[in-house]
């Protein structure tokens, strides 16, 4: 876990970091969520739909956006405020990702970044976009 200091933070820092979306990590979303849609959940429903598999879950790929500002942009200091993500292709199970972030704005009156991250298939499709404001606490 990175312990960024607000005033160790300057436009421009960025951070990167692989995962990949496991079906043990399907069913735990699952469960948590409750979201059986048949995209999610049935592979020969989501071929059918023009699919190449079952996709991912949108929100379980965004959740690497809080593993990113909560662990490494600007880690252990981060307050989450706000996000804002679109989502732009399907991402399907045991695909690599590439979660990365880079700060873009620093507002001193506030001690708050906003972070311009994004989420990309290792062959660097983009699954999904997002702006991310966190506070930085002391």
């Amino acid at each position: 876990m990175n312990y960024y200091k607000f005033e160790d933070l300057d436009v421009g820092l960025s951070f990167k970091f692989k995962e990949i979306v496991t079906e043990e990590k399907m069913k735990l979303f699952l469960k948590l969520s409750g979201d059986n849609n048949a995209l999610h959940c049935d592979e020969e429903y989501a071929k059918k739909s023009n699919m190449e598999g079952r996709v991912v879950y949108g929100m379980l790929t965004s959740s690497f956006y809080s593993t990113l500002v909560g662990v490494y942009l600007p880690g252990k200091n981060c307050l989450l405020q706000e996000i804002k993500i679109s989502f732009n292709n399907p991402l399907y199970i045991g695909e690599e990702l590439v979660v990365s972030g880079t700060i873009i704005e620093k507002d001193d009156t506030f001690k708050r970044v906003e972070i311009k991250a994004s989420i990309k298939a290792k062959d660097g499709k983009v699954i999904s976009k997002a702006k991310i404001k966190v506070g930085v606490r002391e």
